[in-house]
């Protein structure tokens, strides 16, 4: 078995597992596989980038994948809540419309600037893939949406715009930068690697 592969196949898991999800709540409600089918998926995303690391298979491709298969996952989890528990996303739509509000800009600013979506990686985006692994469990688990989805909204538009911020700030498009100040450091480092080439 070619171990280099389990990245790569974690990564296409997410992108099949999403399709399922969406399907399994097609008709307004979940079966207890969804929970189990999103729980792996989440794990997925945890262990695809630290054994992709620790092989020395961590490249541009591999993460673009990540981030794509995340977009995925998500978005037909945002499906899935419309369809089963859409009044109270419509009770929410402050917070939900303030990230969605947030990623827009996101992807608006990182398409002009490098033409395609930023992967960063970052220690934000983690943070709001744990809120959002929580509130998901919760609303479709437990039938609850408050202190968990406020949350994990808050953290999504604080992730945006810190991502947005470090867009603008890289002159080139840059994998895996963990935070805004490894954004700058990035961008002083090419500033003084410019300098002493001319």
């Amino acid at each position: 078995m070619n171990l280099t592969l389990i990245p790569s196949g974690l990564v296409l898991f997410r992108f099949l597992i999403a399709p399922f999800l969406l399907w399994d709540a097609w008709d307004g409600d979940t079966s207890i596989l969804f929970l189990v089918g999103f729980t792996a998926a989440f794990l997925s995303d945890i262990f695809d980038g630290i054994i992709a690391r620790r092989l020395g298979v961590s490249n541009a491709k591999l993460r673009q994948a990540d981030s794509w298969a995340d977009t995925c996952l998500f978005s037909c989890i945002f499906l899935s809540a419309w369809l089963g528990y859409r009044d109270i996303l419509i009770a929410y739509r402050l917070p939900l419309l303030m990230v969605i509000f947030a990623q827009i800009v996101w992807w608006i600013v990182n398409l002009i600037k490098y033409g395609k979506p930023a992967s960063y990686h970052t220690y934000s985006a983690k943070f709001w893939g744990i809120t959002l692994f929580i509130a998901i469990v919760a609303l479709f688990g437990f039938n609850y949406a408050d202190i968990t989805l406020w949350l994990t909204c808050i953290a999504g538009t604080i992730y945006s715009i810190e991502e947005v911020a470090m867009t603008l700030i890289l002159p080139v498009w840059t994998h895996d930068v963990l935070s805004i100040f490894h954004a700058l450091k990035i961008r002083q480092q090419l500033q003084t690697t410019d300098i002493s080439t001319v």
